[in-house]
């Protein structure tokens, strides 16, 4: 035991050992200084991996494309042999391990920074909207289909108000049209929305010009380049 019990640190703090080697390994390590110090590194990264595992839950898409990246590395992959008859040394098992530890952390922390970019993208989104509703300056445009109202500030942002808009349809979406002049066939995007917080204001991507209209359409997911379907809002000129 004593001439391979230093590489078995790495197996003993996976929990990878059977009874007999574990408590072999534990009398070893009792009197062992080099493997007490390894065996506390290995612990500290891991309570350090668990502590970066409490931060902001990732999507849950990013389960999917953690696994999907593991499968593709080609250094993970450990043959499962007899315990006696081990083909792959136990430290390069747990290398491998580390190996998609990293890969995962580091996916992870993509996964949060996407999530906090898109957090502070909907931060600008409602202040902006907010500002264009409290503009002195800003105009309140009827609609001549649906409920609400279309507010357009000074410098041409607007702000879609809508009464009694449910949720868009399953794998549908609203998306929001700048339509100059009335003409529908160069009508331009102005973004997608859900509709839960119609009645809270929708900011139009774009700026609205004298004589536009601002429509609204329901779409495929994602959104398409023209409008697809008869508006379900449409207000008058601006």
């Amino acid at each position: 035991m004593e001439a391979g019990a230093h590489e078995l640190t790495a197996a003993y703090a996976l929990d990878a050992l059977d009874v007999d080697e574990r408590e072999a390994y534990e009398r070893h390590l009792a009197g062992c200084e080099h493997c007490q110090a390894e065996l506390a590194t290995m612990w500290e990264t891991t309570e350090a991996l668990a502590v970066a595992a409490t931060g902001t839950e990732p999507r849950p898409e990013l389960r999917e494309r953690i696994l999907s990246a593991a499968r593709a590395e080609p250094h993970v992959v450990v043959p499962l042999v007899p315990r006696r008859s081990r083909a792959v040394p136990v430290l390069a098992a747990a290398a491998a391990i580390a190996a998609v530890i990293a890969l995962a952390v580091g996916l992870w922390g993509v996964g949060v920074s996407s999530d906090l970019d898109e957090a502070r993208s909907a931060l600008e989104r409602e202040r902006a909207t907010a500002a264009v509703l409290a503009d002195p300056e800003a105009r309140s445009v009827a609609l001549e289909v649906g409920d609400g109202r279309v507010v357009v500030a000074s410098d041409g942002r607007a702000v879609v108000v809508l009464d009694a808009l449910g949720p868009a349809p399953e794998d549908k979406t609203y998306q929001l049209w700048i339509v100059p002049a009335g003409d529908i066939a160069a009508a331009t995007s102005g973004g997608l929305f859900a509709g839960e917080d119609a009645a809270d204001g929708t900011l139009v991507e774009g700026t609205v010009a004298n004589g536009d209209l601002v429509a609204v359409t329901v779409e495929d997911e994602g959104g398409v380049a023209a409008p697809t379907t008869d508006p379900i809002v449409a207000s008058e000129p601006v």
